[in-house]
């Protein structure tokens, strides 16, 4: 069965930094890509980065430049390194595991992580 665990959420003020994590288990012989979501109250859920399984990464032009994704592959674990904070980043944030096994594709969603920003 394949999980994800989210991990590092919290509550900061504005321009503080947090550091979410996402392990993956679960699956043997795959390749993947992750993404990290979040959704704040009454807003649709929205892409904020993601890790190709080719190492390439890509950002919502709204946290560019302050958010980081990087990969432990040991670990099968993605981090997101969140700096600058301002309120409006808080919301629920989720992991998405986008899983290539052979010529099959799987998605999964994590239950998600908590990021309240204060101003």
């Amino acid at each position: 069965e394949v999980k994800l665990v989210e991990s590092g959420g919290g509550s900061v003020q504005s321009g503080g930094s947090l550091r979410l994590a996402c392990a993956a288990s679960g699956y043997t012989d795959c390749s993947y890509d992750m993404n990290w979501y979040r959704q704040a109250p009454g807003k649709e859920r929205e892409f904020v980065s993601i890790m190709h399984k080719n190492g390439a990464t890509n950002y919502a032009a709204s946290v560019k430049g302050r958010f980081s994704i990087s990969q432990d592959n040991a670990k099968n674990t993605v981090h997101l390194q969140m700096n600058s904070l301002k309120p409006e980043d808080t919301a629920m944030y989720y992991c998405k595991l986008d899983l290539y096994c052979g010529s099959s594709y799987s998605n999964y969603w994590g239950q998600g992580t908590q990021v309240t920003v204060s101003s």
